[in-house]
C-alpha cells in the first residue's frame, strides 16, 4: 500500500493537465456547437470492433459444433435472438411477427364479424336475422385474445430492443466475452476505457453542463427588459443544452434542417428517452411543458422558467384538459414565444414504434412541426424503462455505454384541415413521423404501460358482440 500511493498521486500529477485541457476543449467546442470529428471517428472505429467480434462468434460457434460428438444435441441457435425477428423494422416501418392476424381487439375496432355456415366462413348477409346463438359464434375473439397473448403489441413496445450482435457490453442474456481470449481481451479493455475513463469524464461534464444551466439561467434572468431576456436566454438554454449533450458522447446527425421549427406552434417527436429534450434542443429553442416537480428537477424547472416562457402545470391542473387548453393557446397567440416541445404518446417507447398521439396539442390550433427521432442501439440503450430503473440508474447506464447515436428528421409544417378532426389530424402527424423514422404505426395508448385497457374499449366490443348475437 505505502508503495501504490506515490505511484497514484505521480500518475495523478502527469495525467492532470492532459485531463483538465480536454475537459475545457470539450465545454469550449459544445458551447459554440462545433465539433473536431473525433466522436464520429470513435463511432466508427467501434463498428469495425463490433464486427471483428461478431466475425470470431461466429468462427467460434462453428467450432463448438464440429466438436460435438452428440449428435441428438440440438444445434445451437444463430447470432440472432428470436425475439429480434419479432422487433425487426423493415424500410417503410413494417414489421415482422410471428403469427399474421386480422385486428379484432383494438381501441376503435372496424369488426367485420364473420358467420360460420355449412363449415365455411361467410359474410353476414344484410337483414339476416338469426338469434340462436352457438359456440363458435365467439371463436374470433377468443382466437383473438390467444393471439394477443402469444404476441402482445403492447407489451413488447417497452421492452429494450435485442441487438442481432453484441456490442461488448456487458448488458446480454449471453456470455459472449468469454467465447474466445482474444475477445474476453476486448471486452475487459473495454470496460476499463468506459468505467474508469469515460464514466468520470461525462459525469465531471454533466456536472458542468447542469451548473452552467443554473447559473446562466439566473444571470439572465437579471437582464432589464423581456426582450432582451428572451434573447439571451436562447443563447443560454442552447449552449446548456449542447454541453449536456457531450455528457453522453451524443453524436446526432440532422437531416432536412431547413424544416426546423419557427415560431410559435408545436414541435411533436416520438419519445423514446429523457434526452430526447437535449437532442432536439441543440440547434432550436423551445419552450418546455410539464407538470410542476419538486427536487432537483424541480430546481432546474425554476431555473429555466427564469429566463424563458415555459409552461409548468401544477398536479390539479394537469387533470384539467381546458385549463391546459388555455395556457397552450395563451402561449401560441404571442408571436415572438418559442415553439412548444411536446411528446404526444406521453411516456417513452422502446425506439421501435410510435404509439397513439394524444389529441390535445392537436386541437389548439397552430402550426405542428413533427421531428422524427431514431437511436441506434448497437452502441447504447437510449429507451428509458420507467417502470425497471430509476434516473439515476438509467443515466449510469447511458454514461457507461460506448455513445448515443440517432438520426434526426425534421419534417414539413403541417396544419389541421378544415374537415379533419382532432384526433385524423393526430394519426396523419403520426404516421408521417414513423414512416420517415423508419418506426412501427400502432394504434394503442401508451399509458397502456401503467393502466388497463378503457372502459369504452371493452364497452365497445360487448355491444359489438352483442348485435353479432342478434343478427344485426
Amino acid at each position: 500500500m505505502a508503495l501504490l500511493t506515490p505511484i497514484v498521486s505521480v500518475a495523478v500529477s502527469i495525467l492532470y493537465t492532459p485531463f483538465l485541457l480536454l475537459i475545457l476543449c470539450i465545454i469550449f467546442l459544445a458551447s459554440i456547437g462545433k465539433s473536431l470529428g473525433v466522436r464520429r471517428l470513435y463511432v466508427n472505429i467501434l463498428l469495425k470492433l463490433f464486427e471483428y467480434g461478431r466475425q470470431h462468434i461466429e468462427v467460434a460457434k462453428k467450432l463448438q459444433r464440429n466438436d460435438s460428438s452428440d449428435e441428438d444435441e440440438p444445434p445451437v441457435p444463430d447470432d440472432k435472438p428470436p425475439s429480434a425477428i419479432v422487433k425487426e423494422n423493415g424500410v417503410n416501418g413494417t414489421k415482422t411477427t410471428v403469427i399474421e392476424r386480422q385486428e379484432i381487439l383494438g381501441p376503435s375496432p372496424e369488426l367485420n364479424y364473420r358467420r360460420v355456415q355449412n363449415g365455411h366462413r361467410t359474410e353476414q348477409s344484410v337483414g339476416e336475422t338469426n338469434l340462436e346463438f352457438h359456440f363458435y359464434h365467439c371463436m374470433d375473439l377468443v382466437k383473438a385474445g390467444m393471439e394477443s397473448i402469444i404476441e402482445d403489441q403492447v407489451t413488447s413496445v417497452f421492452e429494450a430492443e435485442e441487438l442481432r450482435s453484441w456490442n461488448l457490453l456487458t448488458r446480454t442474456n449471453r456470455q459472449y466475452e468469454f467465447l474466445t481470449w482474444r475477445l474476453t481481451i476486448i471486452w475487459m479493455m473495454g470496460f476499463v476505457v468506459r468505467y474508469f475513463f469515460l464514466l468520470p469524464l461525462r459525469i465531471l461534464i454533466f456536472v458542468i453542463g447542469v451548473l452552467s444551466l443554473l447559473s446562466s439561467m439566473l444571470a439572465v434572468s437579471t437582464l432589464p427588459g423581456k426582450r432582451l431576456r428572451r434573447f439571451f436566454g436562447a443563447i443560454a438554454y442552447k449552449i446548456s443544452m449542447r454541453i449536456l449533450m457531450r455528457s453522453l458522447s451524443c453524436v446526432v446527425t440532422y437531416h432536412d434542417s431547413q424544416y426546423a421549427p419557427t415560431g410559435a406552434g408545436f414541435c411533436v417527436a416520438n419519445h423514446t428517452s429523457p434526452i430526447d429534450v437535449l437532442v432536439v434542443s441543440v440547434n432550436s429553442f423551445f419552450s418546455l411543458i410539464g407538470q410542476r416537480h419538486g427536487g432537483f428537477l424541480g430546481l432546474l424547472q425554476r431555473a429555466l422558467a427564469r429566463a424563458s416562457p415555459h409552461i409548468w402545470f401544477e398536479r390539479s391542473e394537469v387533470k384539467d384538459r381546458h385549463a391546459v387548453a388555455r395556457r397552450l393557446k395563451e402561449h401560441i397567440s404571442v408571436p415572438d414565444n418559442p415553439p412548444i416541445l411536446i411528446f404526444p404518446e406521453g411516456t417513452c417507447i422502446n425506439n421501435t414504434s410510435v404509439m397513439q398521439f394524444k389529441k390535445g396539442s392537436f386541437e389548439v390550433g397552430g402550426t405542428i412541426y413533427p421531428v422524427a427521432i431514431k437511436y441506434d442501439p448497437r452502441f447504447g440503450d437510449a429507451f428509458w424503462n420507467s417502470s425497471r430503473y430509476g434516473m439515476l440508474h438509467y443515466l449510469l447506464n447511458m454514461m457507461s455505454s460506448w455513445a448515443i447515436v440517432c438520426d434526426v428528421w425534421y419534417l414539413p409544417p403541417m396544419h389541421r384541415r378544415s374537415d379533419e378532426t382532432a384526433v385524423d389530424f393526430a394519426n396523419r402527424v403520426k404516421a408521417v413521423v414513423a414512416r420517415r423514422g423508419g418506426l412501427v404505426d400502432l394504434q394503442w395508448d401508451g399509458q397502456l404501460k401503467r393502466m388497463k385497457a378503457k372502459k369504452e374499449w371493452r364497452e365497445l366490443q360487448q355491444e359489438e358482440f352483442s348485435k353479432r348475437l342478434k343478427g344485426e
